[in-house]
Parts: C-alpha cells; structure tokens; sequence
C-alpha cells in the first residue's frame, strides 16, 4: 500500500499543515511520498524530505504549476495515481480545487475533510457543521482524501527521505492565470496561528475591530470574524472562521462578542483553550467556552488589553 501525499506551500516555504496530512497518512499506513509541484521548489522539496515518516519526495518543477491550477495539477496527479492506493491533500483551498478534479479524471469517489482513520478503507468525517460524525468507508481501488488538519497532530521534521524528480510531461491549455491579489499583514495566517481572536456582530462596525489590534499585538495573535461579522460588511472574507470559513484549532480562541451558531462552532470548538466575552449570558458560545465572560465588549476588551 502506497500513499502519495500533495504538499502545501506558498511563496517557497512547505505550509505546516504538509507534516498534519503526512499523520493521516501515517494512521492509513504504508509507504507515504509527497508530492512538491510548482516552480523553484528545491528548498520546499528538502523541507518535505525532512517529515517523519516520509520515503520519498516526487518533485515537478515547471513553470506550468507555478500558480498551482487544478488543472496541470489534477493531470499530474493523475498520470502518478496508478502507482498508489491513496491520495492525500489538505482541506484547504487548493486541496478542494485539486482532489475533486483528480477524483471524477479517474471515476472514483472523494472523501472530504476527514479527521479521523478507522483503517486503511473507513474514515471519519464531520457532518452537519460537526453536530455528528460520518463514518465512511471507500471501495475504490483509489482513495482520494482531503484531510482536515485540526483533527492529525503534525509530525515531526527528523526525516530525511530521498528527493527525486518527476518525469511526466504536463502541458495545460484549458486555465490561464491572469492575476492574483494579496492581503498583506504582519499578524499569524489565520490558518496556522496558535492564538485567534474573533469578532462577532456584536463589535458594531468596522471601525469597533480595531479594539482587538492591541490584544493581538500582545499576544501575537491572527485575527478573525464570524459569518455574522463578513456579511454586515465589518471586515473582507478572508478573516471568516466557521463552516463556510477557515477551520482554526490554536492553543487559544478568544471570541469576542460572537453569539455562537452552530456554523461558526464547527470552524474553532477544537480550540485547545476557548475564551467567550459576551454580554449575553445565555449566548451558545458559553457551552462551548473554557473561560467565559459575561460582560459589555466595549469595557472588558481595553480592560483585558490593559492588563495583558
């Protein structure tokens, strides 16, 4: 049994959430390689070599996979598929624009997001904004799976697999990339930072998230918002956490005047430590809080920031 693992990176750095997918892949077991695509990738490619538990790291380096489109990505996947039992990627927004791509080229299934492995075939996955678990088993000769990372400890970076390139010849001329646009900031991913501090419709307006700059300066903490908070307009989508959004689990969630439905629970209740300030105290996010706060944001925020 082999598995082949797609490695996350951007601007020339492996994405931690590489050594989360190399885990699951681990709880499958067999012989896992990972899989570095993109242009100028040598140094991402040794970053790979070095995961626990990896054989081999299959490196393409083209100018074709540059901008990571799932179409020369899919193709390559697919022209290296037959040589494994699984494929493995993170949930994330390349994951789910590759793997679904990759799955339907080869007339298989995809199994999405799982965050847990029963055996080499059954997984489990979240359903209904994680109110429950499926429990799903694959009889496809390919398994094709997006892992969600907050469910796999990463592994550790003592490896030193062999780095090989590959050979295949990909050419795409059904996607051209026109341009990108980055939102530039100093804080933590949202993603991979270990402290989050979320604003809610409570914080009133967009000018009210400012309140939160100064604890996140202190604790060196992203900072993110409920689906609440992106449709009133408060602050771009990119911040959002929950099921339509980033799922987080850091070391320490602080929500801050976030009422807690259920969508928004899904995307951080695997928070490690999860802190509620809100003025309601019958809001949802209590039931789900190490440390709550029944009180007015607007006081207990510059206290909390005072203090820190």
């Amino acid at each position: 049994m082999s598995i082949l693992v797609l490695a996350e990176h951007q601007d020339g750095e492996l994405a931690g959430a590489t050594a989360h997918v190399v885990a699951a892949a681990q709880a499958i077991g067999g012989d896992i390689d990972v899989l570095v695509a993109g242009e100028n990738v040598a140094a991402v490619a040794d970053a790979a070599a070095k995961l626990d538990g990896v054989s081999k790291v299959r490196v393409a380096d083209s100018a074709v996979f540059a901008h990571q489109l799932a179409e020369p990505l899919g193709d390559l996947l697919v022209s290296l598929a037959d040589d494994y039992s699984h494929v493995l990627a993170v949930a994330s927004t390349n994951g789910k624009n590759v793997l679904p791509r990759v799955a339907a080229l080869k007339d298989v299934a995809q199994i999405s997001e799982i965050i847990a492995v029963e055996s080499p075939d059954t997984f489990k996955r979240p359903i209904y904004a994680g109110n429950a678990i499926a429990t799903v088993q694959s009889s496809d000769a390919l398994k094709v799976i997006t892992v969600r990372t907050t469910g796999f400890d990463a592994v550790g970076e003592s490896g030193s697999a062999a780095v090989e390139p590959v050979e295949q010849s990909i050419d795409n001329s059904l996607s051209a990339f026109i341009k990108e646009t980055l939102a530039e900031s100093d804080r933590p991913e949202l993603g991979a930072a270990k402290v989050v501090i979320s604003g809610g419709r409570g914080m009133g307006s967009a000018e009210n998230f400012a309140l939160l700059d100064g604890i996140a300066d202190k604790l060196g903490a992203a900072i993110g918002a409920s689906r609440a908070a992106v449709d009133a307009g408060f602050v771009p989508n990119d911040m959002q956490v929950g099921q339509t959004g980033k799922i987080v689990a850091p070391e320490l969630y602080i929500a801050v005047g976030i009422s807690g439905a259920i969508q928004h629970l899904a995307g951080m209740k695997d928070s490690k430590v999860i802190v509620a300030i809100n003025k309601d105290e019958e809001a949802p996010i209590f039931q789900v809080a190490d440390y709550g706060l029944v009180a007015d944001l607007f006081e207990a925020v510059p206290e909390l920031e005072g203090k820190l």
